[in-house]
């Protein structure tokens, strides 16, 4: 039963998850939860504020004796990311999620969970609705389309928030503050195509590669997943080289910053080079298996013999897709000379879609190096224009860097060594985190980012972990606590 969360603890927190998994909140498609949180905070009593592009503010006042302290900003985005299963039924604008405890663990049933950051949004409501603990001035602040875009803190205005110390509670792994993050571009490619009649003599098959596990484009990018948009290009680059394919549409992907589990293409082939061809993707399908077996043990390739499209696309651009595609670099490109272990730099070939005369291309390109991300924009532009794509490159957000003076850092590692008995790990983390931006309209900000243990985030198997969930929650509120005098 999903309402067994209920039972977990903290039960305020908990409940206040369960509530956000019951409400659709796909980005881009937000209304419900904002209306879900601005009505929250008005039967709270407590100021509240939607603004221009639809963040959700909530003003909470210091418990008595602690009116001095520093304003502490909480934070956590709204939106989630709406991945499922191919065989899962599921309407994410209308239906709620289905979570449930699976032994350590919360997961939902074929979708993903929507921790990211439901936990965030649940522990900040679960702040403002308690009576018994002790905290300075707060104020929550729910901000709109992260996953997408983030929207909400490039739009948020400068003086609108007072506070002093944001909490961003967007991180992924208990037992480590956040003190920086990459910075991120928009590639979008467009390849523009003629429709010709299919040629005579030939058969028409569905080409698809799924059970790939995907995952978070930053977060899970280093742990060298197959992408199906590139899957599926190896054995394409095959047919049109060797056996005459020719491509009618393609599909891969879904969205920007989830890793592509699943591509799909519709191909024919002369009848006489069928066989050929079939073995072929026989001999594709065992070596990706074979390369991807560790990462992606569930991979499929399959090959279905459908009717005859309605026309295919011309020989030339074809054959220049699938070279720039092939040809994309994709996943890690280098690692961070000065944190070891970090990704210092990526790119997700995230989606390719063909559709009315034109194949998008959409990649999310990543740095914590300005300038590193600037030559992996070039080497991909040029790339696609060299092929006859019209390359656009939008969406630039800035990186945090990283402050290991922090006040609020330092505190936060005292009273986590009071807490557990251990220090806990400081690190960057190569994702955009909103702290990029909102530091760059509240620069007197001291930032910080945490959270509970969340698994395979952006997609299907995203889990949290259940005993983490309780300890991000004792955290947060001593933190709360200890906040300093103004």
């Amino acid at each position: 039963m999903s309402k067994d969360i209920l039972n977990l603890e903290p039960k305020a927190l908990w409940a206040d998850f369960y509530a956000l998994t019951q409400i659709p909140r796909p980005s881009k498609k937000e209304q419900k939860i904002q209306d879900f949180l601005y009505n929250f905070g008005k039967k709270l009593g407590l100021e509240t504020i939607r603004d221009e592009v639809g963040n959700i503010i909530i003003r909470k006042p210091a418990t008595p004796g602690m009116e001095n302290r520093k304003g502490v900003i909480i934070q956590a985005h709204m939106d989630m990311v709406p991945q499922k299963n191919s065989d899962k039924v599921h309407d994410f604008e209308k239906d709620p999620l289905e979570p449930h405890i699976d032994g350590e663990w919360v997961k939902a049933t074929g979708t993903t969970l929507g921790a990211d950051d439901g936990m965030g949004v649940a522990a900040a409501m679960a702040i403002l609705e308690a009576k018994d603990i002790h905290h300075g001035p707060i104020e929550a602040l729910f901000t709109t389309d992260e996953e997408t875009g983030m929207t909400g803190a490039s739009g948020i205005k400068g003086g609108l928030l007072k506070g002093d110390i944001l909490l961003n509670l967007d991180s992924e792994d208990e037992g480590e503050l956040y003190i920086g993050c990459a910075g991120g571009t928009n590639a979008t490619l467009v390849f523009t195509y003629k429709e010709e009649p299919v040629p005579q003599g030939v058969a028409a098959f569905k080409l698809a590669v799924s059970g790939m596990r995907g995952g978070h484009s930053g977060t899970n990018i280093n742990l060298g997943r197959g992408n199906a948009n590139k899957a599926i290009t190896r054995i394409l680059w095959q047919g049109a080289r060797k056996y005459g394919l020719r491509l009618s549409d393609i599909e891969g992907g879904s969205l920007r910053n989830a890793i592509p589990r699943e591509a799909f293409a519709t191909v024919t082939i002369p009848v006489k080079e069928k066989d050929n061809f079939a073995k072929c993707v026989q001999k594709m399908a065992d070596i990706l298996k074979n390369e991807l077996a560790t990462v992606d043990p569930d991979l499929k390739v399959q090959l279905t013999p459908v009717d005859l499209p309605g026309f295919v696309m011309d020989e030339k651009t074809q054959n220049n897709l699938i070279a720039a595609i092939y040809g994309c670099p994709t996943g890690v490109m280098r690692m961070s000379d000065d944190m070891p272990g970090l990704v210092e730099t990526s790119n997700n070939l995230a989606m390719v879609k063909s559709e009315n005369g034109k194949i998008t291309v959409l990649c999310l390109l990543r740095s914590s190096v300005d300038s590193a991300k600037l030559d992996l924009e070039y080497m991909i532009r040029n790339i696609f224009e060299l092929a006859g794509a019209e390359a656009n490159f939008d969406g630039q957000y800035p990186g945090w860097k990283p402050n290991t003076d922090s006040p609020i850092l330092r505190l936060m590692l005292d009273i986590y060594k009071k807490l557990f008995g251990k220090l806990p790990e400081i690190k960057a983390i190569h994702a955009g985190l909103e702290c990029g931006l909102l530091g760059g309209i509240y620069p007197n900000w001291d930032m910080i980012s945490f959270g509970p243990t969340i698994k395979f985030a952006h997609s299907p198997d995203e889990k949290v972990n259940i005993e983490t969930v309780n300890k991000f929650w004792i955290f947060l509120l001593e933190t709360l606590k200890n906040v300093p005098n103004k």
